[in-house]
This record gives structure tokens, sequence and C-alpha cells, in this order.
């Protein structure tokens, strides 16, 4: 596509197949800046289907900014709780007292003003800059990077800092002046339905355009790290319709967890068994999270406090914790929320 024939061709046809086939999604339904910076942080390393439910709950009890500025951690953390990767929902609340309090409740329309806000890069500030502002700038994200990686038959594995600039520079040279949130939309959506991993070429409304002819083997990636495996002991400690839990200050920092079982004598005998186990992704690691029942009378350190069983529904607690509690209280926690 080297022609501004070929490129204007492949938007016609991107376009048409998208107005009959994109996905209807309720941050499409929007120009508000703050609703689309929303949907864009949930659906950093999540899913689509697993942001539905979060997305518009979200924007019913923090409708803008300044509702979520005024916010407290608690709330935010409890909000969020289930959608997992908690650093995107301080980033945001970081986010929102900063333009209520900087910019006046007004989201800046700059890329460089965009990126400077907490935990966006690249590419959360130009999906904003175009989806709220129709801006004619590329987005370049996990299904777009595929299909550009076929179309120009990319031969350099996607993860190295010389393809990602092709691939930027492939993007932004497809981009229209004119209905860039539209066109972006697309790309999207055929890299999410159409150029899937296991490509479904035959249907595919731009294969005249593609240059790849080894599709399945596109995009190439170095090669990635072992899955690191850790078990994770921590003690359920009950007392009187009370739970003793700790605020976590390294991987769920402020959320509540079930105390580790290294701390104060706690660690389980050989021969103990756990009563209950579970098994969860974390980035590179496969953690096995195992909970041992233990007595205990006093409080080990600052960071620990007892909470009324009934409170539980109230406080963030990351979801194997709560899962884990679920089961071993027989209670439900809303441990889907």
């Amino acid at each position: 596509m080297e022609s501004s024939q070929d490129r204007s061709a492949f938007r016609r046809s991107l376009l048409r197949w998208y107005s009959q086939n994109g996905r209807d999604l309720p941050w499409r339904r929007t120009r508000d800046p703050y609703a689309i910076l929303v949907s864009e942080l949930m659906l950093q390393q999540t899913q689509v289907g697993a942001v539905l439910p979060y997305y518009n709950k979200w924007l019913r009890r923090f409708p803008t900014f300044a509702a979520l500025a005024k916010a407290s951690e608690n709330n935010v953390l409890l909000a969020w709780q289930g959608l997992g990767y908690y650093a995107r929902a301080r980033n945001l609340r970081a986010t929102a007292k900063i333009v209520h309090r900087q910019y006046r409740g007004t989201f800046p329309r700059e890329i460089d003003g965009i990126r400077k806000l907490p935990g966006i890069g690249s590419y959360t500030a130009h999906a904003v800059a175009t989806f709220a502002f129709d801006q004619s700038v590329p987005v370049v994200e996990v299904n777009t990077s595929r299909v550009l990686a076929r179309l120009f038959d990319l031969q350099t594995p996607i993860d190295r800092a010389t393809a990602r600039e092709k691939l930027w520079r492939s993007a932004a040279a497809l981009v229209p002046k004119h209905n860039a949130g539209k066109f972006n939309s697309a790309l999207m959506d055929l890299g999410a339905t159409i150029c899937l991993p296991k490509p479904r070429c035959p249907t595919c409304p731009v294969q005249k355009f593609c240059r790849a002819t080894n599709p399945e083997q596109l995009p190439f990636r170095k090669s990635r790290p072992a899955l690191k495996k850790l078990t994770e002991d921590h003690a359920l400690i009950v007392r009187q319709n009370r739970i003793l839990l700790q605020q976590s200050a390294a991987r769920w920092r402020k959320m509540w967890i079930m105390p580790p079982l290294y701390l104060d004598g706690l660690k389980p005998s050989r021969s103990a068994r756990p009563s209950y186990t579970l098994s969860f992704p974390f980035t590179h690691h496969r953690v096995t999270l195992r909970v041992f029942r233990k007595q205990l009378h006093r409080v080990a350190n600052q960071r620990q406090r007892w909470f009324s069983i009934r409170r539980l529904r109230t406080i963030p607690i990351p979801s194997p914790h709560r899962r884990a509690l679920a089961a071993l209280l027989n209670s439900p926690l809303d441990v889907k929320r």
C-alpha cells in the first residue's frame, strides 16, 4: 500500500465492513474523554467480555473526573475489585485528581499533555485523542499490531523497539485525516474478530491488501521468559465472628489479604495440609495460594486488623483471597464483583 490510491481503497473496504460488523461497545457511544479513558485503562491486559460488567457500574458510581477525584482509595479499589492490575485504578484516580484540580475538569487534548498523566502511555494517549477528539493519530495495541504485522509482512519480532517503531509508522500512514476514530475502531475490530491468532482469511474484507504469505506465523515474538512458579502460604485466623487481615504493601498495595504465614512463627509444619488451595496467573508467574487455619490472639504488626466477617463485602480484597475466604467461610462475599 505504497500509493495513496491503495491506502484509500483499503480504508473504504475496511470501513464498509465495519459499518456492518463493528462491535457495539458502550464506550463507542460517547465522546466523553473520561468515559473513554476509563474503558482504555480497564481494557489493558483484560478482555472486553470481562470489562463490560464493570464499565457501566463504574460510571454510575464515579460518573466524572470530579466524582472520582473525591472518592476514597478504599472505595476505588473496591469498585475495581476483580479486574486485577490495581495500579490501573490508582493511576485513574490520580489522573482524576490532576484533571479536576489542575485542569479544572477539562481533559487535555494534546498527546504530550495526555501522556504526562499517571499511568498513560503512547497507546492510551493516542486512543483517547482519536476516540474522544477524533484526532488523526494511529493506535497500536495487541489487535492492531497483529493486523499491521500481517498487512506489511513484518519479519521482525514485534516486541523489539525497531519493530514497534515500524508498526507505529505503518499505522500512521493508514489513518485518515477525517473519521480517524471510526477507522481505528475498525482496525481494532478486524484484529479482534477476523485477523485472530488463527486468522479467518477467507472472510477478511481487506485480504487483497495483505502481504503476508504465512499469516498464521505472524507476528513474530522474542522468546518469552519461563513461567515462574510461586507458592504463597497464608493464615485464616477467625475469632468471635471476626477475621484477622493484613493490608498488603507489595503486589496488592493497600488491599486486605490474609496474613502471610512466614510472620511470627506461623509457618506450617511439613505434615500440615492446607484448608484451601488455589492456583492463579500473575504476569510471568503461576502462583499457588495455600491457606492454613491458625489460632492467634494478638495483632502481629501495624498493618493487621480485625474485621467483622459481615464487613468483608465493604473492603477491597484481591480476587484470589476473596475466593478463598468465600469458600472457607461459606459465604459468597461478592467474589464476582
